[in-house]
């Protein structure tokens, strides 16, 4: 079955009204799992390495229910379309989140619902006392790369903390 249209934001940026961007909750993991293992694969992002693999993939509410951790869903009509999040970073200085797990179905991308997630993201991490967020990626997402860096962040050339995600080659930082 084809996804079914969606109106674009009336804003560069907005969430239109008739989107909801809230808090995921116990309700939304099943939906966020489909979502997670639809995108990757269109990426080439499956198996080892990749965060496809993460076990929290089939329980995101209660993995960012966790201190310090926020996860939010974009919804229209009742269908979730994507979702990003942050948390700490694994393994790192307790002054650095990662962005996590953004992602959303191809009829949801290119209308502003991934730039007004990432202003909720990025105010929750300074809302938890985040000094840098990091974020690592695959070349060959050009589009969500353009977001990262429209958004401040900056490349680096290495991967911070312990992600476990060796699949990744392209990192980004951004200062809070």
């Amino acid at each position: 079955m084809a996804e079914p249209a969606i109106d674009p934001p009336r804003q560069a940026g907005a969430v239109p009204g008739e989107w909801q961007l809230r808090p995921i909750g116990v309700e939304d993991d099943a939906a966020m799992a489909a979502i997670i293992r639809t995108v990757m694969p269109e990426f080439g992002a499956v198996g080892c390495g990749f965060a496809i693999s993460d076990p929290e993939v089939d329980w995101m509410s209660k993995a960012y229910a966790e201190p310090r951790s926020a996860y939010f869903v974009v919804e229209r009509q009742g269908r979730v379309l994507g979702g990003g999040g942050v948390a700490p970073l694994a393994g790192g200085d307790g002054d650095t989140c990662e962005l996590r797990k953004m992602y959303f179905l191809a009829g949801a991308r290119g209308l502003g619902a991934g730039a007004a997630m990432m202003a909720r993201c990025l105010q929750a991490a300074r809302g938890f006392g985040f000094r840098q967020c990091y974020l690592e990626t695959l070349g060959g997402m050009d589009a969500a790369m353009r977001l990262y860096e429209r958004s401040g962040f900056r490349r680096i050339d290495a991967p911070l903390g312990a992600t476990g995600h060796g699949g990744c080659n392209t990192f980004y930082l951004l200062d809070l």
